[in-house]
C-alpha cells in the first residue's frame, strides 16, 4: 500500500469539534442551573415506576397509621363457660374461658358496641383489652331489632373510637376490619373495599347456631371470619363506618357489616338516659312475596309465624298463621314494609291492621308498645 497517498487529518477542523463540544456542554449546564432543564434525566419508564412506588407506600403508610391509633379500642369479648366431662360422672365442673367476639370502645365511661350473637346468653362475660387487660361486663343492652349489644364495663381510661358517616360511602372506596379472627387471631388486620350498600342477607353465628335476617347492610370485601364479629369496619381515616357482624358461607371475599348510622341514635340514646326506647309489636314474620303468594292462593303480606306472648300483637288479637296485608292502609307489598312503619311510630301509637285469615279479612287495632329490655 502506497502511505503517501493517505490524507492527513485536519488539526483545525478538530481543534473546532472540541471546542464546539465544550460551548453545548456549558450550555446545557446553564439550562439545568436556571432550571430550563431538569436534572432528573431518567427514562419516562422509570418516573412512572417510582410514581408508582410513592402511592403503594403512601397506601400502605394509611393503613398502617389507622391500626396502630384504633387497635388499642378494639377488644375481645369472652365467655366463662362451666364444663362437665360427659363421660365422668363424678368429674368436678370447671371453668372454661374462651373468647368468641370483637367490640370496640365508643365512650369513655366504658360503653363497647359488639353483635347481640355475641353476647346472646345469659353467660358470664368478660372483655379482654390489647394490652391484656380484663374487665367484667356490668351491664349488656341487646337490641331486639339490629344485631346490636352495648356492653357497659368500669374502664374509665379506655380511648374511644370516632364515629364517621355511613349515609356518605361509596362502592370502591377503602374499607379496614379489625376483629379476632376465628376467635384465636387477636387484632387481626384485614383491608378491602366496599363492595356494595343495602344489602340483605340471613346471618348465623357458628358459635350459638342462632340466624336472624338483616337489612341494610354495608357489604365489603375485607376479610370477615367468625370471631370478627362486633369489631370495626374503618375507612382510610380510622373512623368507624360499620360493625362487622356477618360472612356468607361458601363464598370468598364477601361480608357485612352494620351501618354506624344506624347505631348512633341507640348508642346516644343509651349514654343519656341509660335504657333504649325501641317502638314494639312482638311478631316474628316473613314475607309472602306476589308469586308465591298466588301459587299458595293467599294474599301477599307477612305471615306471622310467632306472636310473642303478653305484647301488644297479642293483646290485638294476632295469631300464628295471620297475614298482614295491610298497615295503616299501606300494602305490605316489601318485606321492610312493616319494619319501617313500626320504627316510625311512637311508643303508644295505634296501627290499623288488615289480616287475612282463614279465608275472611279481619281488621284489628294494636297499639306500639315499648320493646322489652333485655
Amino acid at each position: 500500500m502506497d502511505y503517501s497517498k493517505i490524507q492527513k487529518p485536519n488539526l483545525n477542523w478538530i481543534l473546532m469539534s472540541v471546542l464546539a463540544g465544550i460551548l453545548v456542554a456549558v450550555a446545557l449546564y446553564q439550562a439545568q442551573a436556571r432550571g430550563l432543564i431538569p436534572f432528573n434525566l431518567t427514562s419516562p419508564k422509570s418516573q412512572t415506576q417510582n410514581q408508582e412506588t410513592r402511592t403503594v407506600v403512601q397506601e400502605e403508610n394509611s393503613i398502617i397509621k389507622v391500626a396502630e391509633s384504633t387497635s388499642p379500642s378494639v377488644v375481645a369479648i369472652g365467655v366463662s363457660r362451666r364444663v362437665v366431662n360427659p363421660f365422668d360422672p363424678f368429674s368436678i365442673p370447671r371453668r372454661e374461658d374462651s373468647t368468641i367476639g370483637t367490640g370496640f370502645v365508643v365512650s369513655d365511661k366504658g360503653v363497647i358496641v359488639t353483635n347481640k350473637h355475641v353476647v346472646a346468653d345469659s353467660a358470664r362475660y368478660t372483655v379482654i383489652t390489647k394490652d391484656g387487660q380484663k374487665y367484667e361486663t356490668k351491664r349488656i343492652y341487646r337490641d331486639p331489632i339490629l344485631d346490636l349489644a352495648l356492653v357497659q364495663i368500669d374502664g374509665s381510661s379506655l380511648k374511644p373510637l370516632e364515629l364517621g358517616d355511613s349515609s356518605k360511602l361509596k362502592v370502591g372506596q377503602v374499607a379496614i376490619a379489625i376483629g379476632n379472627a376465628l376467635g384465636r387471631f387477636t387484632n387481626t388486620v384485614t383491608t378491602g373495599v366496599v363492595s356494595g350498600l343495602g344489602r340483605r342477607v340471613v346471618a348465623g353465628d357458628p358459635f350459638s347456631g342462632a340466624a336472624e335476617s338483616l337489612d341494610n347492610l354495608i357489604q365489603t370485601d375485607a376479610a370477615i371470619n367468625p370471631g370478627n364479629s362486633g369489631g370495626p369496619l374503618l375507612n382510610s381515616s380510622g373512623q368507624v363506618i360499620g360493625v362487622n357482624v356477618a360472612t356468607t358461607e361458601g363464598a370468598q371475599n364477601i361480608g357485612f357489616a352494620i351501618p354506624i348510622d344506624a347505631v348512633k341514635p341507640i348508642l346516644q340514646e343509651f349514654l343519656t338516659k341509660g335504657t333504649i326506647s325501641r317502638p314494639f309489636l312482638g311478631i316474628r314474620y316473613r314475607f309472602i312475596a306476589r308469586d308465591v303468594a298466588i301459587l299458595n292462593e293467599v294474599p301477599q303480606g307477612a305471615f306471622v309465624q310467632e306472636v310473642v306472648e303478653d305484647g301488644p300483637a297479642q293483646q290485638a288479637g294476632i295469631k300464628d298463621g295471620d297475614i298482614i296485608t295491610k298497615i295503616n292502609n299501606q300494602t305490605v307489598d316489601s318485606e321492610n314494609k312493616i319494619a319501617e312503619v313500626i320504627s316510625k311510630s311512637n311508643i303508644g301509637a295505634k296501627l290499623d291492621l288488615t289480616i287475612w285469615r282463614d279465608g275472611q279479612e279481619v281488621k284489628l287495632t294494636a297499639t306500639v308498645g315499648q320493646s322489652p329490655q333485655q
